[in-house]
């Protein structure tokens, strides 16, 4: 079982950049594929990245691809997403995610963990 907290979120420009952070709870971390998810209001929520356990493969929702870059340190327990140029649209709550089949041609549906999220506000 894995325990996820996510940090990092914020009030930035249009065009600005933040870099968010999930740290994870527990000894498996390594084993686990991770992702980022959102959720604007009123909006489902939406996958936006992905990356394998070892982290050697990543997959991007068409919106983050060229912008956000996801990655981790499997010896720090924490995935990372860097988040460039960023859009009002991109206005949402964040969350971090562990615990399913990884992909690299179609996202995860669903997964076992899931953090509390952290709000990203991109003002206009």
């Amino acid at each position: 079982q894995v325990q996820l907290v996510e940090s990092g979120g914020g009030l930035v420009q249009a065009g600005g950049s933040l870099r968010l952070s999930c740290a994870a709870s527990g000894r498996s971390f390594s084993m686990y594929n991770m992702a980022w998810f959102r959720q604007a209001p009123g909006k489902e929520r939406e996958f936006v990245a992905a990356i394998s356990s070892n982290g050697d493969r990543t997959y991007y929702a068409d919106s983050a691809k060229g912008r956000f870059t996801i990655s981790r340190d499997n010896v720090k327990n924490t995935v990372y997403l860097q988040m460039n140029s960023l859009k009002p649209e991109d206005t949402a709550v964040y969350y971090c995610a562990a615990g399913f089949p990884f992909s690299p041609v179609s996202p995860p549906n669903k997964a076992n963990y899931w953090g509390q999220g952290t709000q990203v506000t991109v003002s206009s």
